[in-house]
């Protein structure tokens, strides 16, 4: 898998996710892919103070992204 089709995969994860994170008034952006396994996210909005976010992004987040991209293998919140 190509860089590009990388990051189509990971835009179509967040893309899943991102309804649940605007329904409590958040959001996800994907700042970028680093090797080929970690993905640098920012959660935004409510998101940011939520004290389950950590728990969001390791649960929620990073699961759904490796189900479109199995290879990555680290998702990091670059905080706000």
């Amino acid at each position: 898998m190509n860089t590009e089709e990388l990051r189509v995969n990971i835009e179509k994860a967040l893309d899943e996710i991102r309804p649940f994170l605007q329904s409590d008034g958040g959001d996800i952006s994907l700042l970028s892919i680093e090797d080929g396994k970690r993905v640098m996210v920012k959660l935004e909005g409510a998101c940011v103070g939520c004290s389950v976010n950590q728990m969001t992004l390791k649960s929620g987040v990073e699961m759904t992204i490796k189900k479109y991209a199995p290879q990555i293998e680290q998702v990091i919140n670059v905080g706000a």
